[in-house]
């Protein structure tokens, strides 16, 4: 039997070795190189759960992981995880899968020795009945998808997962006062992680060009609890347009710019704005090291809104019946008005995108432009005084939802151009908002920032910007000065529908139809790494005014 188990043990450790082997290939760099570990870059950190990404063999703090893990325990093996930079959604893959019982002992033998490292003790021998099964029934759930055992039958069980693999992951003694004591035999506590390889060999992961990748995505693998996660893209495709564009989302793959596909939506008083986590914020490996946060409110100065990297259609900013397509540079309507925004604004410069008409049936319409944050998504884009847009309808402009004639109308194949000039203003706030002094709410495996729309407030404050205009443009020739003093805020380009019409924007920096103009814009495109920037600087004002304000022990539930 021994030799058996120990032929066990060398097949584990040589499939272990071979998955290493693979990741390098695949990656060109493993866990000691340059690159170092987890988002942060910071080291490895034993006394919290840390998680190994099985594509580019890094480890990752959970406390910098976006995705809601639920409740884990350090050293676990039993888990699959992919980080957000080697994910093809450019989100993070999570599963944790059912641990056998020698693997519960090896997490839980693992989290003892480091317990004693950390008070002192230093022991390295742990009884089963006063210290491994304890504290196997104490985190069960953490540990295992196995549903917890009724009868204490399983107590046998972990008596024989013990003896079996002594000398292989166990080592045995017998004390004189405390009977028999196990231990790990290999005590290099770093060595513990997944198996990639055994799961390569089951079909659960496959080795492609780009590195290791799941089988199939995570919207259609089993999670935790052996519940079904929603399969990836659950809203209605738009019909695919005549220029081959299609926006069917059941069969949809995101880019390294994507946004989970299932969020809240921004209605009813209320806007969502994802959230990570902020590994320079305050006292943060206190609160990775805590246990006492458990089902407790975040404080949210702990995590930073999330900043797409590329500008495009918002998911979340959006009317829900609308459909947006796969790279999220065209959007379809359905029946009603109703109106996307793109994922940034601008508040000052001069800004140009344009959006090209791929199809506009017999009675549908469209209202494109610029619209403010609180421009209402259930309505057309100029309906209220957020917004200014140009109806393909007759060429009418709309602000109030009074429309005047502007230009001829516009329809299926035009290129549209839109322009806006936003002088500089000493009245104008230019920092945007710190989400960091907002709640943090859960959904669907993501934290977000809850935040509270105050339309009246925004109308008392309505302001006109003297020398601010806006331009439209059709196939790259002005049709002239839309709009001028408009009211002074930050502008987001905005596209309204009304039935199936499907519209494609383009925000740069290479256009279709470049506008035939004087004024030196920039492109929308460009706003993406500025808007990073402004943020950091928000949130490290933030943090700078409220330090020594920020402690754990006196958060405020």
């Amino acid at each position: 039997m021994e030799i058996s188990s120990k032929n066990s043990y060398n097949s584990q450790t040589m499939e272990s070795q071979k998955a290493g082997e693979n990741v390098d290939k695949n990656k060109h760099k493993n866990a000691n190189d340059a690159h170092g570990h987890c988002y942060c870059g910071k080291d490895r950190n034993l006394n919290i759960v840390e998680l190994l990404c099985a594509s580019c063999n890094r480890w990752f703090h959970e406390s910098c992981i976006g995705y809601q893990l639920g409740k884990l325990v350090p050293f676990m093996t039993n888990y699959l995880f992919i980080c957000k930079n080697c994910s093809p959604t450019g989100l993070e893959t999570f599963k944790k899968n059912q641990a056998p019982f020698p693997q519960m002992c090896l997490t839980a033998l693992a989290n003892l020795r480091q317990e004693s490292v950390k008070d002192g003790s230093n022991k390295s021998m742990f009884g089963k009945d006063r210290e491994i099964i304890p504290y196997i029934d104490q985190y069960w759930e953490a540990m295992t998808t196995m549903p917890r055992r009724v009868t204490q039958s399983w107590y046998a069980t972990v008596q024989r997962a013990l003896i079996k693999d002594i000398q292989v992951m166990f080592t045995y003694e017998e004390d004189p006062n405390q009977g028999p004591m196990y231990g790990l035999f290999n005590i290099e506590l770093t060595n513990i992680k997944p198996n990639y390889e055994a799961m390569i060999k089951q079909g659960q992961l496959k080795v492609t060009d780009m590195g290791i990748a799941t089988v199939p995505l995570a919207g259609n693998v089993k999670g935790r609890q052996g519940k079904r996660r929603p399969a990836v893209g659950t809203e209605t495709g738009a019909p695919v347009g005549k220029k081959g564009r299609s926006s069917d989302l059941s069969s949809l793959k995101l880019p390294s710019h994507g946004y989970p596909t299932e969020h809240p939506f921004n209605k009813d008083g209320y806007r969502y704005i994802l959230a990570e986590p902020d590994p320079h914020a305050p006292f943060r490996q206190e609160f990775d090291e805590s246990n006492e946060w458990s089902g407790k409110p975040i404080p949210g100065w702990l995590y930073r809104s999330l900043c797409p990297g590329v500008v495009l259609l918002a998911l979340h900013d959006r009317a829900p019946q609308l459909k947006i397509a796969e790279d999220r540079l065209a959007v379809t309507g359905e029946k009603g008005y109703c109106m996307v925004r793109a994922t940034h604004g601008v508040s000052r410069g001069i800004w140009y995108w344009e959006a090209s008409v791929e199809e506009m049936p017999e009675g549908a319409a469209a209202r494109v432009g610029w619209g403010r944050r609180y421009a209402n998504l259930q309505a057309p884009l100029g309906y209220d005084k957020f917004g200014y847009s140009w109806r393909s309808r007759k060429g009418t402009r709309f602000h109030e939802s009074r429309g005047k004639h502007f230009s001829n109308s516009y329809g299926e194949g035009d290129t549209l151009g839109f322009l806006i000039v936003l002088p500089e203003s000493h009245s104008t706030k230019y920092t945007p908002n710190t989400y960091k002094d907002r709640p943090l709410v859960k959904f669907k495996s993501h934290l977000y920032y809850e935040d509270k729309d105050n339309i009246q407030e925004s109308l008392n404050n309505l302001k006109a910007l003297a020398g601010s205009r806006i331009f439209f443009f059709k196939n790259g020739e002005c049709q002239g000065e839309a709009f001028a003093d408009v009211y002074q805020g930050c502008y987001y380009p905005s596209v309204s529908l009304h039935k199936n019409c499907t519209v494609s924007v383009n925000f740069g920096p290479n256009f279709k139809c470049p506008p035939n103009t004087d004024q030196s814009y920039r492109p929308m495109s460009e706003k993406a790494e500025e808007a990073i920037c402004e943020q950091t600087m928000a949130d490290l004002l933030y943090l700078t005014e409220n330090e020594g304000k920020l402690r754990l022990d006196n958060f405020n539930l």
